[in-house]
């Protein structure tokens, strides 16, 4: 395949493709502005350590909030039976207490995991010195 002349070639990896030029003379090009702009954005400022933490403190009273409401609203009993035990609580706390239950199986898998990563560190180390 043969180009013809005055067609824009195939740009090279990297470039992007413009318009031909016009017999052979190049357009010129604006100047771009030196300074952040309409079209330019600047780099995101990362918050402090302090906002985080107010930010998480806010969100886990929200949800602590809705919790107790959530509790507060089923209070209707429910029959548990676990290995033997049977008894009767309110459908709220069952679902807290599962909830908690969860939460505590997860903790202790991230631990463990956590507690190997350090371990094999503390090995590396070892051998590099």
């Amino acid at each position: 395949m043969s180009q013809e002349p005055g067609s824009p070639k195939d740009p090279t990896p990297g470039q992007k493709p413009g318009p031909a030029p016009s017999g052979g003379k190049e357009q010129p090009r604006k100047p771009e502005p030196a300074g952040p702009g309409p079209d330019r954005q600047e780099p995101a400022r990362k918050g402090s350590r302090t906002g985080a933490l107010w930010a998480a403190t806010t969100i886990s009273i929200v949800l602590l909030i809705l919790l107790i409401i959530f509790i507060l609203q089923n209070q209707g009993p429910v029959r548990i039976a676990f290995f033997g035990l049977e008894g009767s609580i309110p459908l709220g706390m069952a679902l807290l207490i599962a909830a908690v239950g969860g939460a505590v199986v997860v903790a202790i898998a991230g631990v463990a995991r956590l507690t190997r990563v350090r371990i094999k560190e503390r090995r590396d180390r070892k051998k590099q010195a």
